[in-house]
């Protein structure tokens, strides 16, 4: 109970110095409120990339293992000139896979070609990406339409010629119109289209959009272009993990065994292929960012200090000026780590006032145009940015605090 009165009293001291000398207060926690907004603002920003940044990269999907020729990161000694001897991932390898793993919970194989052209009648596009898909495919990325529909198993076993195509691709061959059953020519080979996929956006770093691809079946994909084992293009196997295997370490395993059986290497010999994850390149991506976030704190703890050194002036005069005040405390029988409290919650009030009008400014900040990238001041931040208001003003706050509560209080409530 006393710890609540202490605070509330705390809280009208601090008040009280606000309205009794504004200026001077304003003056002395502008230190605290640049450095939390230095601070948070340098977090919400890093972190709102890095959530960017990630997302420009969720075309890959999530919780999958690619089977492929090349690593998505590299390390310092990359020996290139062994991933190019390496074969490309295969149809035949693909089916293998479907027929004989069972840690997962879906699995594909695609290849793409870049810099389509995409027809109808007068119309065209180009830049495109073309993909050649099959029914997995939809198990391993997440698929919205705006119209129309997925291929069915029978259109993909098939080789039917049908397509999925997406926004941008829809708009630029045929506007306003329907864009379903219509047909659409691909290096002179019609395809009716069965589906257009709702339109996703640009992304930070401009990567892969479902707005231009279009997605055919994979063996009408090999109508068009070589997917060869050594040469053409190269596919990708996805195999989609299954949530009750942790950290994908099953299905890794399982697809190495099987995937070394096929290829037919010894004991001995190493894989002449890569086991790929998204997440190697989102672990690479937030190292960068924690040094980033190092870099800020180190700036935003200047202005803090500078902040430190204006609460502990505040206080020193505070205490200064009820000195007569802790005597006739004292005198009533108010015991040390009172009047400790008292100045030192005073003190955290007050850095916390500083403090949460700089997280306000974050606040601000975050309605500002930013293209496409999207701020957020997150609620973890929000409590960063007040727990470091409130450790500054109990460092600052201790001496003078400590000062205050160990007067004499005879000759403390002589002083006038």
């Amino acid at each position: 109970m006393i710890y609540i009165r202490l605070l509330f009293e705390s809280i009208r001291f601090a008040v009280n110095a606000l309205r009794v000398n504004p200026l001077r207060t304003i003056l002395s926690l502008t230190g605290v409120t640049i450095g939390v907004f230095t601070i948070i603002a340098v977090l919400t920003v890093v972190d709102s990339l890095e959530r960017s940044v990630k997302n420009s990269f969720s075309f890959l999907g999530a919780g999958v293992i690619y089977v492929e020729k090349w690593p998505f990161v590299g390390s310092p000694d990359f020996p290139w000139w062994k991933y190019l001897q390496r074969p490309e991932a295969t149809y035949e390898e693909y089916k293998f896979l479907e027929k004989n793993a069972t840690w997962h919970d879906g699995i594909c194989i695609f290849a793409i070609k870049g810099n389509s052209t995409i027809k109808h009648e007068n119309n065209s596009v180009g830049n495109k990406n073309l993909f050649g898909v099959t029914y997995g495919h939809s198990d391993i990325f997440e698929l919205e339409f705006e119209d129309g529909r997925y291929f069915s198993r029978q259109e993909i076993e098939h080789a039917n010629n049908v397509a999925i195509i997406g926004s941008k691709v829809a708009e630029g061959l045929f506007g306003d119109n329907n864009a379903v059953d219509q047909t659409i020519k691909v290096k002179g080979l019609k395809f009716r289209v069965i589906g257009v996929m709702k339109e996703e956006g640009e992304s930070l770093l401009d990567t892969p959009s479902s707005d231009d691809n279009i997605l055919i079946p994979f063996n009408s994909f090999r109508k068009l272009y070589y997917v060869g084992k050594y040469n053409g293009i190269g596919a990708r196997i996805g195999l989609k993990g299954k949530e009750s295997d942790e950290d994908l370490a099953n299905l890794e395993g399982e697809i190495t065994g099987l995937m070394r059986i096929k290829r037919g290497l010894k004991p001995k010999e190493e894989n002449n292929f890569e086991l790929n994850r998204p997440e190697a390149i989102a672990n690479a991506i937030g190292n960068v960012f924690k040094v980033l976030k190092i870099a800020g704190a180190i700036i935003g703890g200047i202005s803090m200090l500078i902040g430190a050194v204006g609460i502990a002036n505040i206080m020193f005069v505070s205490v200064k000026e009820r000195t007569n005040i802790i005597g006739i405390q004292k005198s009533l029988g108010a015991k040390n780590y009172f009047i400790l409290y008292q100045f030192l919650f005073e003190s955290v009030v007050l850095s916390t006032i500083g403090g949460g009008v700089g997280i306000f400014l974050v606040y601000l900040v975050t309605f500002l145009p930013t293209g496409t990238l999207e701020l957020m001041l997150t609620p973890f931040n929000i409590i960063v940015g007040v727990g470091v208001s409130a450790i500054i003003g109990m460092l600052s706050g201790i001496i003078p605090a400590s000062q205050g509560a160990n007067m004499d209080p005879v000759i403390a409530i002589r002083t006038q």
